[in-house]
Formats: C-alpha cells, sequence, structure tokens
C-alpha cells in the first residue's frame, strides 16, 4: 500500500471536464443528426461550405508544434462559404477545430488536413 497526500488519479477539475465533454459530444452528434457536416476542401486556400450561414471558430491545432495553433473567427459570406488562405500555414499534418451556430444550432466538427 502507497501513502499520498493527493491523489494523483483523480483530476481535481473532473468536473468541468466532464460537462465539457457532454457538451462537445452533443454538439458533434448534432452534426450527425442535422446532416450539416460541411464540405471542407483546400490547395493554396482553405473553403469550408455550410448548409447554411453559420459564425463561429475554427482553431487549426498543429500535430507537432503547440505555438503554431491558431484561432480565427468564421462568418460565412452570401452562398455559405468560408475561404482562407494557406498561405502563412506551415506545411504539414494539422486538426481543424471547427465550432459553429447556425439556425439557432451549435455544431463542432474535426478533421484532418495536410497543408503542402
Amino acid at each position: 500500500m502507497i501513502r499520498s497526500s493527493s491523489d494523483d488519479l483523480v483530476d481535481t477539475n473532473y468536473y468541468e471536464k466532464g460537462i465539457g465533454y457532454d457538451k462537445d459530444y452533443n454538439r458533434k452528434n448534432q452534426v450527425q443528426k442535422d446532416h450539416a457536416e460541411p464540405e471542407i476542401t483546400s490547395d493554396d486556400s482553405l473553403k469550408i461550405v455550410f448548409h447554411r450561414h453559420a459564425t463561429g471558430h475554427l482553431k487549426f491545432i498543429h500535430s507537432s508544434d503547440k505555438k503554431m495553433d491558431r484561432m480565427l473567427e468564421i462568418v460565412s459570406d452570401n452562398h455559405n462559404q468560408v475561404n482562407l488562405p494557406l498561405t502563412n500555414m506551415s506545411k504539414g499534418h494539422w486538426k481543424l477545430l471547427l465550432e459553429w451556430e447556425s439556425a439557432g444550432r451549435a455544431y463542432l466538427y474535426e478533421k484532418d488536413l495536410r497543408v503542402n
């Protein structure tokens, strides 16, 4: 038996993290339920096409360097699209974390992306 003044196996913020997990899970499921998965294509720019007008945030997460992560606010245009240049993005693997609201509903979508 080992004695310790703290229990390292229990996160001190487990309750808050659990609530956040449920919220994210529900927003991911809402994408499937509403068939709201955006169409994402990339070449010199990143093009995101939503089914309806959308506002939210796009986070670029670099797989090997957290300092390169970026967060951008997005608002779709009259064609429900967002176009972002990739010219200043480092080459390599990125994870896109897209959070948006559309027609009063909240969504969360993740996608892997390779910038060449």
